[in-house]
């Protein structure tokens, strides 16, 4: 999540029967109905069955999840309006950041689309309606203002913003961030965004295998009240740092599409846990 120079991500930039039984003859024979019979019956009630049965329901049916992918890859092409502050009501920050990236040049704004167009996918699976913060990994922004009211407008059940860390190269592990009471919009969902974090954070390890946070917070869980995403969020909702991007062991699983899928799911997992609860 900590930003790099654009300088930085420049180098960067440049670097899925029917039974076919024939009778005999004789008594049975005589008493099956004929082949024309089945063939007319059989589609039509299988057409009524298919119309007329009930739906399979599905468990998120009904629910609507903002997915924040953090940070955007173009950001480092318009530091300007980036850079440009904006008030997040503890205090004015940058519009946004590029984020981080791993020693080799995979940036956290790649790796939070990627997961986070996996995790959109589960989740319609599983039922949900999902609304993504941004539709690319190309553009610039949208500000953490923006983020935030994306969840709002969307009356959403439940929002999570996906990140990756930039620590120091010893340091690893995930953690979930969590919102803080400030007087503001969030005060109303601070609990649920508790209890949000709390789903998210167990399947997450479970999921992954990912060990919590050695550097940051307690049992990979710590409050803030300086994000801009989280305190001015009308739903409950939390960030996930899946880990340091500068630890060199996780930095190698986080550009492992496999892995990727693994955190997509793990993250569906606490989502659904949180939901139906």
């Amino acid at each position: 999540m900590r930003a790099l120079p654009a300088s930085v991500f420049a180098v960067c930039g440049l670097i899925a029967s029917a039974c076919g039984g024939t009778g005999s003859g004789g008594a049975a024979a005589g008493q099956a109905a004929p082949a024309t019979a089945v063939q007319q019956q059989a589609p039509a009630q299988r057409q009524a069955t298919a119309k007329d049965g009930p739906t399979e329901s599905k468990p998120l049916d009904g629910k609507v999840v903002v997915v924040d992918p953090g940070h955007n890859g173009g950001n480092w092409r318009d530091p300007a309006a980036i850079n440009r502050k904006v008030n997040v009501l503890t205090k004015w920050k940058p519009c946004d950041t590029t984020g981080t990236a791993t020693n080799n040049g995979y940036s956290e704004a790649a790796f939070t689309w990627d997961v986070s167009t996996r995790l959109a996918k589960i989740l319609r699976s599983r039922g949900a309606t999902v609304k993504l913060t941004r539709t690319s990994n190309t553009g610039v922004g949208p500000c953490i203002t923006e983020r935030a009211a994306i969840g709002n407008e969307a009356n959403a059940d439940a929002a999570i913003s996906v990140h990756a860390d930039g620590s120091a190269s010893g340091h690893r592990g995930f953690h979930v961030i969590i919102p803080k009471k400030i007087n503001g919009p969030v005060d109303k969902v601070v609990g649920k965004s508790n209890r949000l974090g709390l789903a998210v954070r167990d399947a997450f390890a479970e999921g992954t295998g990912l060990p919590y946070s050695t550097y940051i917070g307690r049992d990979a869980l710590i409050h803030r009240k300086d994000l801009g995403g989280l305190n001015l969020s009308t739903v409950p909702k939390v960030f996930i740092e899946s880990g340091n991007m500068r630890n060199a062991v996780e930095a190698a699983k986080f550009q492992d599409p496999k892995f990727r899928q693994k955190i997509a799911v793990a993250l569906a997992n606490g989502l659904q846990h949180y939901l139906e609860a």
